[in-house]
């Protein structure tokens, strides 16, 4: 499956001025499972600091990661974690799984406009994966990451609020590229086109809740797709 039929009426982007795309299990598909390795160390960084069994620190990691947005959110708020510690604890991984992707860079490096990257993740992690897909250096205007958002993540208004700020976006001229869908309801308020970009069809994995993988009727996804790179090349 290629791309699959917007929920809502089909919106064009021939607005769209300023591209922007979140990393994880977004420019890489989620099924090559690297972010599976951060999540076994944010469970085992969970565990250290609170001193629970396995079972015990996985349900409170997800339950951070969904209303905290992000696990160190939550662990910042609630257990006064050091963000660059936690940052660099949770990185340490192998970015092999990570495959050359020259047909996706090809279609982005195609797209009108400025390019970006709004991720929760931070910028050294980024750039781990955009050498791994054989980006080069120049395809994106620049990576706002979690330091960036002063560790206040997605899907925070002021996440967004400081990224268009910061690189002078309007939105209503942007489109915004992320795999969960709850990440896309601010863009979708301010006026961005919004597009949720979803595993392929039956894909699961123990460490995944159901919310991660969720799609939704709902008016604040535009569009979704299982390949970004065959929906760039074939824009609405």
């Amino acid at each position: 499956m290629n791309a699959m039929t917007p929920p809502i009426a089909a919106r064009s982007f021939a607005h769209v001025t300023d591209w922007v795309f979140d990393l994880d299990n977004t420019l890489y598909p989620r099924e090559c499972n690297l972010f599976a390795q951060i999540d076994t160390l944010i469970t085992s960084y969970v565990m250290d600091v609170t001193r629970l069994d396995l079972e015990a620190a996985r349900a409170l990691q997800k339950t951070y990661y969904r209303d905290f947005g992000t696990t160190l959110n939550g662990l910042m708020h609630r257990h006064e974690v050091n963000p660059d510690h936690y940052l660099g604890v949770v990185h340490a991984i192998d970015y092999s799984p990570v495959s050359a992707h020259p047909e996706l860079v090809a279609a982005i490096t195609a797209l009108p406009g400025r390019k970006f990257i709004l991720t929760n993740g931070d910028v050294n992690h980024a750039h781990a994966v955009l050498n791994r897909l054989g980006v080069s250096d120049s395809l994106f205007e620049g990576v706002f990451d979690i330091r960036a958002m002063s560790y206040r993540p997605k899907p925070l208004r002021e996440a967004y609020d400081g990224f268009l700020a910061r690189h002078g976006i309007d939105a209503r001229c942007a489109a915004m590229f992320d795999d969960l869908e709850k990440n896309l309801r601010v863009p979708h308020e301010i006026g961005m086109a919004t597009v949720q970009v979803v595993a392929g069809p039956g894909f699961a994995h123990e460490q995944v809740d159901d919310w991660e993988l969720g799609r939704t009727l709902e008016e604040h996804v535009h569009h979704v797709t299982d390949d970004l790179a065959g929906f760039l090349t074939r824009l609405p």
